[in-house]
């Protein structure tokens, strides 16, 4: 944790490490401006993703150029000690009677964020222009726009919405409040649009009943309260007769499409003609999920799974598809026997034998192929390892952590009817399933042989070794992706491109 101000000025203990790492980079051609394409050090990519660097700096530029501060650098020391980027700032629109108080309100509750509405951003008197926007009201009917981005600013700077993040419902109305909001640098970071057919609206609004004491909203049919005395003081608020709700139907309609447009990437539209728990959960899941990241995304991904759940396929398809470098643990052995390197001297006994190759060693090989430039470029997609929790860990320590993890998971006996009814045809070389691809001629079917490694006594041993391993590895991948294989390939394959984080897909030769 040095300063690196510190380790550039020589009065720093890192500054000899510093160097010497730059150095070694340097003589590698990693920091050399003529070089391409320049290999970043897997650690440092790990560091960005796991803290976000992309979207912290991306979040300081943003700040910066909507307030403009007259010191940039203290201005950013300021905004990085707040330190609270990722609480809700939450706008909840629609026309009358379509649940916005209800939504806004039900989200405060489960995240904890601070509920604000205009009706109180006019009564709150610690606020300094609520007398003011009070006085607008009585004497002109009407709250002139700079005035309420006034009163919400100041509101927004309260230690509660700074710390816990804001619901605001049912404001901006119009276009202009809304780009008044964004001059003065008020971003929500989603906007919940509730909308219902008008029939829908208007029978709503004829059944709403207030409590004029703890302003809360319910409803003579969908929403009666349980409380005796609270029945007792409900009554009728100003504005719900049809002809009044009618006018203002017909000025929301005129108006949400223009503030919309000035949310264009942060917008969801939720159909409020359904049960109000229903509306909430699907707003609460927009709420809860982050905006798509433009930071640069280089694939790591882990393919986990018995024998028979199509992770060699997969892997392929991303291949392909992608562009990432496909990496089975057992083809990268072979090759090292191949190249008859002192490594594949080592390994080439195990092969031949059949048991397993010792774990330093194949980290050594994974360690060679996943420094090569096409994995640092592209990405890569391994298969084949680890297959415990103690290989994993020792895959951590490489500096080349997956940062996709898949379980492909498959029943046992749907894995042996995959793997023990393949065969190959000596002749030709061609491979056949007796299910899935059965040979036309009977002649080749009669000179099929199986791999011995396709029989049943011996897939079942590794299915069921994969079993005994599979729940640990759940528990150490805690972010991994459970994914049922048992189904179409191209189903399965989709699933995982809608977990993958959008990479770019590959260029065309």
């Amino acid at each position: 944790d040095c300063d690196i101000t510190m380790c550039c000025s020589g009065t720093s203990e890192c500054e000899f490490p510093l160097r010497v790492w730059l150095r070694q980079a340097e003589l590698r051609g990693e920091m050399d401006a003529t070089s391409s394409p320049h290999q970043t050090p897997p650690a440092m990519a790990l560091y960005a993703e796991k803290h976000r660097i992309f979207e912290l700096m991306q979040t300081l530029m943003e700040a910066l150029l909507i307030y403009r501060p007259a010191d940039p650098v203290d201005f950013l020391i300021g905004h990085l000690q707040k330190g609270r980027d990722e609480v809700p700032r939450v706008l909840v629109l629609g026309p009358p009677a379509s649940g916005k108080t209800t939504i806004s309100r039900w989200i405060c509750k489960h995240l904890g964020a601070t509920y604000l509405c205009p009706q109180d951003l006019t009564e709150d008197k610690k606020l300094k222009n609520s007398k003011e926007a009070l006085s607008c009201l009585s004497r002109q009917g009407a709250i002139p726009d700079e005035l309420w981005v006034s009163l919400l600013e100041e509101r927004l700077s309260a230690q509660d919405c700074v710390r816990l993040g804001w619901v605001l419902d049912g404001f901006p109305e119009t276009r202009s409040q809304a780009l008044l909001l964004q001059e003065k640098g008020i971003a929500p970071r989603h906007v919940i649009a509730l909308y219902a057919p008008d029939t829908v609206l208007v029978e709503r609004n004829l059944g709403k009943l207030l409590d004029p004491f703890t302003h809360e909203v319910y409803h003579a049919t969908f929403d009666w309260p349980v409380d005796f005395m609270v029945q007792r003081r409900l009554v009728a608020p100003e504005g719900i007769s049809e002809q009044a709700t009618a006018g203002r139907l017909l000025e929301s309609h005129r108006n949400i499409p223009g503030v919309l447009q000035a949310y264009p990437g942060n917008h969801k539209a939720i159909n409020a003609d359904q049960p109000c728990v229903d509306v909430f959960a699907q707003a609460l899941q927009v709420v809860q999920s982050r905006p798509l990241s433009k930071a640069p995304f280089l694939p790591r991904v882990l393919l986990l799974g018995p024998p028979g759940s199509g992770r060699h396929l997969q892997a392929a398809l991303m291949a392909q598809k992608y562009g990432l470098v496909s990496l089975r643990l057992g083809d990268l052995l072979r090759e090292k026997v191949a190249d008859r390197s002192p490594l594949g001297e080592l390994i080439k006994p195990s092969l031949e034998s059949g048991r397993p190759v010792a774990d330093n060693v194949v980290l050594r090989v994974l360690r060679d192929r996943l420094n090569q430039p096409d994995c640092l470029g592209r990405g890569w997609v391994l298969y084949g390892f680890p297959r415990d929790v103690d290989q994993a860990a020792l895959l951590g320590r490489t500096g080349f952590e997956p940062n996709r993890v898949f379980f492909l998971n498959l029943p046992a006996e749907v894995a042996l009817q995959r793997v023990c009814q393949w065969a190959t045809d000596p002749i030709s070389g061609e491979r056949y399933h007796s299910t899935f691809k059965p040979p036309a001629d009977t002649e080749v079917n009669q000179r099929l042989r199986q791999n011995p490694r396709d029989r049943p006594s011996r897939v079942e041993v590794k299915v069921d070794l994969y079993h005994q391993q599979v729940r640990e590895l759940e528990e150490f991948y805690e972010d991994g992706i459970p994914i049922n294989a048992d189904q179409d390939p191209y189903t399965v394959f989709e699933h995982i491109e809608s977990c993958l984080g959008k990479p770019s897909p590959a260029p065309r030769p």
